[in-house]
């Protein structure tokens, strides 16, 4: 019997193997990434990417701009004025080092 009157698209007319995509594989696994794998719905930037930009907004413009207009900010905690230039740079440090942490969980548990 030839493939051709088999009907089957995973071999050639001379009996070698032919890879059809849309083919659900020999062993029952489905090949194509099936019915229940489908593409991610656009719906901009979500939660995680407005927390992105605050903190990117708050370390590129904030804590500088604080810095740079009111450099005694933090002397109303009680820095001095040469502690203030060791605290506020922190601040995005920190910000950016938890959003890092944040992001990298939240990818790898939805794997």
């Amino acid at each position: 019997m030839s493939s051709e009157a088999d009907g089957d698209a995973g071999e050639s007319p001379d009996g070698g193997y032919v890879h059809v995509p849309d083919e659900v594989g020999g062993d029952g696994d489905d090949v194509s990434g099936g019915a229940g794998a489908s593409e991610p719905e656009a719906d901009g930037f979500g939660r995680k990417g407005w927390v992105l930009t605050a903190v990117l907004f708050t370390c590129v413009l904030v804590i500088p701009g604080i810095i740079y207009v009111y450099p005694y900010a933090a002397g109303a905690l009680g820095f001095s004025f040469f502690a203030t230039y060791l605290a506020l740079p922190l601040v995005p440090a920190l910000l950016l080092g938890a959003v890092a942490v944040w992001s990298m969980t939240a990818a790898t548990r939805t794997q």
